[in-house]
């Protein structure tokens, strides 16, 4: 996940495919004050925030303080200090951030090759919000950005406050955890302590994902931006595995991570079906009271149909049962979807260039280019053709009603 607030709003790299002036790399204080200005400035353009300058304060504060906690990832393992389980992390992540250049054509700058610790369980909070009777993410829109899905705060509190005015307008509001972020290149963020609270194999597909949103963004399509990032860390960890097993690493962690991935594919197909029925609730016959009541009855019937899940297929595992423990709502569905509706096109598209990373890249942001109607309707190919022949193919897409 990239950070939608002020900072990368107007710092990003690449938009459209097209490279914006001064893409080179700044020294760490000089990149700072880049975030002060970038940050300040668009705070002063942009009259869409809620609470104006203050939340591109807590943006510029919580940035610089994040790099400044930042230190040389090569330092922080040689330091006797260390503890010995963040070295052993700390090894892999550098690792796989060298493997990614060589192996997957991401980028090659001094973004993850610094760690920052941090003294909370997330390096910021994303709050997402939708109507009460909609699937589509409300938006924030920001000048380079455009328009994202969702708004970033550094303190959970804060997040919280925002997303409870947001449902105290009647909306349904989601705040989710985020342990790393990208700000697309323009700055060599750092590796958050929260991502070393994951498995390994997962903190490596984090690394490739943040890595993947400086390689291509499209202003003002969240979906698009975040399943093009999420194909890439799922083709990238899979050959990933493969290079670790054919260095003699345990063949039962690469086992353990398909299993994982089996079960996600369950999950997102359980919650496709259930955005289905809402949106034919939602465009159906009825009074709004009528609607609502038929949400709450379709969000029970996905309770149950987890349960069934899990006892049927999952042998009892557990692992979702955090998330379908919060009061869930249109956002949480919104916000998975942004995540995911998009990414078999990116499998097909890969497929279709017989697995260059370069060409792939090349592909999406020849996409990208194109007009939204014409976009849509080359991804729709790219899903329906491929989805189902693609060996890394996520379930099958389920349409929204986002547009951008």
């Amino acid at each position: 996940m990239h950070n939608g607030d002020a900072i990368h709003s107007g710092l990003n790299k690449q938009v459209n495919g097209r490279r914006l002036p001064g893409g080179k790399r700044r020294p760490r204080r000089i990149a700072a004050l880049w975030v002060v200005f970038w940050a300040v400035a668009l705070g002063a353009l942009s009259g869409c925030a809620a609470d104006g300058m203050g939340y591109y304060w807590q943006s510029i504060s919580g940035h610089v303080a994040l790099l400044r906690a930042s230190r040389p990832m090569a330092e922080v393992i040689d330091d006797p200090a260390t503890d010995a389980a963040i070295r052993a992390k700390l090894q892999v992540a550098r690792t796989a951030r060298a493997w990614a250049v060589q192996e997957l054509s991401l980028p090659d700058n001094g973004s993850y090759t610094r760690y920052a610790q941090l003294d909370r369980p997330a390096v910021l909070w994303n709050v997402f919000a939708a109507g009460p009777l909609s699937l589509r993410l409300k938006t924030w829109c920001f000048p380079v950005a455009g328009c994202v899905g969702y708004r970033g705060y550094y303190d959970e509190q804060r997040a919280r406050q925002f997303a409870d005015q947001l449902a105290a307008e009647g909306l349904d509001v989601r705040v989710g955890a985020v342990p790393a972020y990208s700000t697309l290149g323009w700055f060599d963020d750092p590796l958050p302590s929260p991502v070393l609270r994951y498995p390994e194999t997962e903190m490596v597909r984090l690394i490739f994902h943040e890595l993947a949103h400086q390689v291509l963004y499209l202003k003002g399509d969240s979906t698009f931006n975040e399943s093009f990032a999420t194909a890439v860390e799922t083709i990238g960890v899979e050959r990933w595995l493969t290079h670790q097993e054919s260095l003699g690493a345990d063949p039962a962690i690469g086992e353990q991570y398909r299993l994982y991935r089996q079960r996600k594919r369950d999950f997102l197909a359980l919650l496709q079906r259930t955005r289905a029925r809402l949106a034919e609730v939602y465009r159906g016959e009825g009074t709004d009271q009528d609607k609502l009541d038929a949400k709450q009855r379709t969000f029970e019937r996905l309770r149950n149909d987890y349960d069934i899940l899990k006892q049927s297929n999952w042998n009892g595992y557990s692992g979702y049962d955090r998330w379908f423990a919060q009061s869930l709502g249109n956002a949480h569905l919104a916000a998975v979807g942004a995540y995911n509706d998009r990414v078999p096109a990116f499998l097909g598209m890969f497929d279709e260039v017989q697995g260059n990373f370069v060409r792939f890249y090349e592909l999406a942001r020849q996409v990208s280019a194109l007009k939204s109607t014409e976009r849509n309707r080359q991804l729709d190919h790219w899903q329906q053709v491929h989805a189902g022949t693609s060996t890394l193919a996520s379930p099958p897409h389920a349409r929204s009603e986002q547009t951008d």
